[in-house]
């Protein structure tokens, strides 16, 4: 008790409340945001399958019309808020301090705004992207935003703590994964000592992902498959699926890379016109093979975990790698995580029906899937099988994830050394040292 008077008589723990405040008011609204951001996202999925239940060829209208929405809004509002956003926050980590204007076109409340409406038409289209990497970019936009309000005299953090806590929370609240969103704080995002800032880093994912239960409740993303008495022999299995999607992910994004720089070459007429034959051939997949082939594909997830049908054929496979690869270049918002679960877990199906597996050894096969591709894009070993071991409860299977999280990180070297994410983010810093943003523009 007279070591805490001492404290707080000198100081130390006024700075450290101070210094907390803004960090808990950014937490609850990041929780707010992403909830609303959630069911915006879930409205846009059910007006798309109410349309197509009226009329399946409709797809061939709101397809083109929306992404061409998407694109606009992103291209007249904030260029920086296409795509995921997760690079983008490593960018604005990275830059140098001092660059405030160069930061404010990465995360702010106007690409929040934009990242929100562009994906929203993106998935309304039945654009293959996710809501999870977009909530990692609105919540450091909310964060920053938050701290630039704090009075000059009160104990602060870092900008760049600020960004990386408000990412760390974000993942937190879009999968409802705590544990999830440290790990890829840690993993992917920090370049700063953790010891800085871990309390802040802490609190503010428990805030962030306590605000989005009390009004979602409890969830979890994917629900408790069935995954006991599973066989010995199933590590064969995981293995072999590891290795086919971990060079299947990481595939996926090297053709992802090469169609942007095929399309810097393009006028804009022959943008437009390349937007509209993405949108045509993702509303040719809905229209002749598969309605499951739009969207998020978290359907598909859901369909092979818990159906007693769990195997999907080579051109489900095909079409979920292809959808991400097509809408992540139509130039709109949206994110690749929950595409890149669907598209492992689409890989982890056929291998199962290939090797004739049922039930729980089916389903671990199909969970590993998901990890390995991920790993694929994201190269956080880490993170992709902490957020599939949370999003299901399945802490039995750790070690299954774990293996194949490792195994896809290796094998995935031999596509590309560097990861989807690496990659986009130094395309961004490049971008934005050749492209004098207006200072006056930081939070407008």
């Amino acid at each position: 008790m007279r070591d805490a008077a001492e404290a707080f008589a000198s100081g130390e723990i006024k700075a450290g409340i101070l210094q907390a405040i803004p960090f808990w008011v950014a937490s609850f609204i990041t929780g707010c945001v992403a909830v609303g951001y959630t069911r915006l996202f879930g409205f846009a999925e059910d007006m798309l399958r109410d349309a197509l239940h009226w009329q399946r060829w409709s797809v061939f209208i709101l397809a083109p019309l929306c992404f061409l929405l998407a694109w606009f809004i992103v291209n007249l509002l904030a260029p920086y808020a296409r795509g995921s956003g997760i690079p983008q926050v490593m960018a604005a980590l990275e830059l140098p301090s001092g660059a405030e204007h160069k930061v404010s076109a990465l995360v702010s409340i106007r690409v929040l705004l934009t990242k929100v409406f562009s994906s929203f038409f993106m998935v309304l289209g039945g654009g293959a992207v996710g809501r999870e990497g977009p909530t990692i970019q609105i919540a450091a936009s909310v964060f920053r935003s938050v701290s630039r309000f704090v009075p000059a005299s009160w104990p602060r953090l870092s900008e760049k703590s600020v960004i990386l806590t408000g990412a760390a929370a974000g993942l937190a609240a879009a999968f409802n994964t705590p544990l999830g969103g440290i790990v890829f704080a840690i993993e992917e995002l920090a370049r700063i000592h953790l010891n800085f800032f871990k309390t802040a880093l802490f609190t503010a994912v428990i805030i962030a992902g306590l605000t989005a239960q009390a009004f979602i409740g409890p969830y979890l993303y994917l629900g408790y498959p069935e995954v006991k008495n599973l066989d010995g022999y199933i590590y064969a299995g995981v293995i072999a699926t590891a290795i086919v999607a971990g060079i299947l992910g990481a595939m996926m994004c090297s053709i992802v890379l090469w169609l942007m720089r095929w399309k810097r070459t393009f006028t804009l007429s022959k943008s437009i016109m390349f937007i509209v034959v993405c949108a045509l051939i993702t509303a040719a997949s809905a229209y002749f093979v598969d309605e499951n082939m739009l969207g998020s594909g978290k359907e598909l997830m859901n369909h092979v975990l818990f159906g007693s049908d769990k195997y999907v054929s080579w051109h489900t496979v095909l079409f979920r790698i292809a959808g991400p690869i097509l809408s992540f270049n139509v130039g709109g918002a949206g994110g690749i995580f929950a595409p890149a679960l669907s598209a492992g877990a689409s890989v982890g199906s056929y291998f199962s029906s290939l090797a004739g597996l049922t039930g729980s050894n089916a389903n671990i096969i199909i969970l590993c899937g998901m990890v390995g591709f991920l790993t694929g894009v994201t190269r956080t070993p880490f993170t992709s099988a902490i957020l599939v071991l949370e999003m299901t409860d399945r802490h039995s299977v750790i070690f299954h994830l774990m293996l194949a999280s490792m195994i896809a990180n290796v094998v995935a070297l031999v596509v590309d050394r560097k990861s989807f994410y690496e990659q986009l983010k130094r395309g961004y810093i490049d971008s934005l040292a050749s492209v004098k943003v207006p200072e006056q523009s930081s939070d407008s």
